[in-house]
């Protein structure tokens, strides 16, 4: 695995996480009949939030993000992408783990949505991720947090 590190995000990482998000998104988004070439970067720039968002670098390069936002008595994991050229390095496993130690710790409950069909939906079952919800474009997930 390539080093990584993750780094707080700031408003000048908008644009690049926006592109970031077209590009692993689209593939999906098609096979679902909902991309839209400026609505999935216009999405991403409408609900950007750098106070809980983090830069994925690799190599000192910036290569995805991920946010983690507190909603009540859990965090919304949002907005986790990684650069076609880092995935399936661990790079993303290894960044998961260390986000749901955090909530481990706190005794935070954590919720995402994943498109159907995704296969990060597999990634996020592995990680003790089970099924809540879902509608014809989403699957919502629940995680409660693991016991020490």
């Amino acid at each position: 695995m390539a080093d990584w590190t993750i780094r707080a995000a700031s408003m000048a990482d908008v644009e690049a996480v926006a592109e970031l998000r077209a590009v692993v998104l689209r593939a999906d988004l098609e096979r679902l009949g909902r991309y839209d070439d400026q609505r999935v970067r216009q999405r991403l720039r409408d609900g950007f939030a750098p106070a809980y968002t983090w830069i994925v670098e690799v190599d000192g390069a910036f290569a995805g993000c991920v946010a983690l936002r507190p909603d009540g008595d859990a965090h919304w994991l949002e907005h986790f992408y990684l650069a076609p050229r880092c995935q399936g390095s661990g790079i993303g496993t290894a960044v998961l783990r260390e986000l749901l130690e955090r909530c481990d710790r706190d005794g935070t409950l954590v919720r995402l949505n994943v498109l159907r069909g995704s296969p990060a939906r597999r990634l996020y079952e592995r990680h003790g991720f089970a099924l809540d919800s879902e509608d014809p474009v989403d699957v919502f997930m629940v995680r409660t947090p693991a016991s020490r």
